[in-house]
């Protein structure tokens, strides 16, 4: 099994013979974008109205998720130009426009292509058609299926990369932590002998600027840890990644949307603490990757 995208497009025809023993054109189209559940909708005609639950149950069963159209038609294939009426088709239509004409004597007369159309025979619709619909609809549905699967593939591979992107800045943003922690306690140190030069003749001990330091330094590490954050944060992506390479993909678009909404939490609060400027970096580049993963988890079946 492989994930599915849920966006598609198929179609096919075949040729049936209508009680008159004509050639007809049967034709199905089946489109489908993202939805957070299957929405089915049908465009057919009245005549094959009756065919809408045969259609629909097929549908189900091999459709999870997404808005799919589907559109059912049934036509006379031959040329409309080379069709001849008959002369009594014809004398009966300037019988009938003569009609109403002397009702109407400012209505505008019949076109060609008006007297083409109206003299041609309607199309005879066969009895037993539920057997060549259902041939047909498995072939198109498996064409959409098989479209799916490799819009699919695109997709996973694409959050794939963006997956690695995101624990490459993981991996940054963990040593930041007590590098900047380090850069605090002596900048506090240096701000501390510079009011000591300003002062002269101090009564404060450099031991006490030292325990003021530490104790600085300690406010600002727990201030800024995002230790706990990072990790959640690399559950998260070990999981997406797990339901990426699962074996048994059926569902993992509900869940996938799930896990990105986790990752951007952790990202907000990521950015929320960070008092440096690389940090902030990184959050904000962790936010750009999750949004356009989030957009692609959404096609996702």
């Amino acid at each position: 099994m492989t994930i599915l995208s849920m966006t598609g497009f198929a179609s096919a025809q075949t040729q049936i013979i209508d009680p008159m023993g004509s050639s007809l054109r049967l034709g199905l189209e089946v489109r489908s974008v993202n939805s957070r559940f299957l929405d089915l909708s049908f465009k057919m005609p009245d005549e094959l109205r009756a065919h809408e639950p045969q259609l629909r149950e097929l549908i189900t069963k091999k459709l999870k998720r997404g808005k799919v159209e589907l559109r059912l038609f049934l036509e006379n294939p031959k040329d409309s130009s080379t069709f001849a009426p008959s002369d009594k088709a014809l004398q009966d239509l300037s019988q009938l426009q003569k009609h109403i004409l002397e009702f109407f004597p400012g209505a505008a007369g019949l076109s060609v292509a008006e007297i083409l159309k109206l003299s041609d025979q309607p199309t005879q619709i066969p009895q037993d058609l539920q057997a060549p619909i259902s041939t047909l609809a498995s072939q198109v549905l498996d064409q959409l299926i098989e479209s799916r699967s490799k819009e699919g593939q695109r997709l996973v591979e694409s959050l794939l990369e963006r997956l690695h992107q995101l624990r490459a800045l993981a991996s940054s943003a963990a040593p930041l932590v007590p590098l900047l922690v380090q850069a605090q306690r002596q900048k506090f140190l240096d701000r501390w002998q510079e009011a000591l030069n300003l002062e002269g003749d101090s009564q404060v001990l450099p031991e006490q600027a030292q325990d003021r330091a530490l104790s600085e330094a300690t406010a600002f590490a727990i201030r800024i840890d995002v230790a706990e954050e990072l990790t959640r944060l690399k559950a998260h992506l070990d999981e997406i990644e797990t339901c990426l390479t699962s074996k048994q993909p059926e569902g993992v678009g509900k869940r996938l949307d799930f896990l990105i909404q986790e990752l951007h939490r952790e990202s907000n609060t990521l950015g929320s603490k960070s008092t440096a400027l690389e940090l902030s970096r990184i959050s904000v580049d962790m936010k750009v990757l999750i949004e356009q993963m989030r957009e692609q988890v959404q096609n996702l079946e």
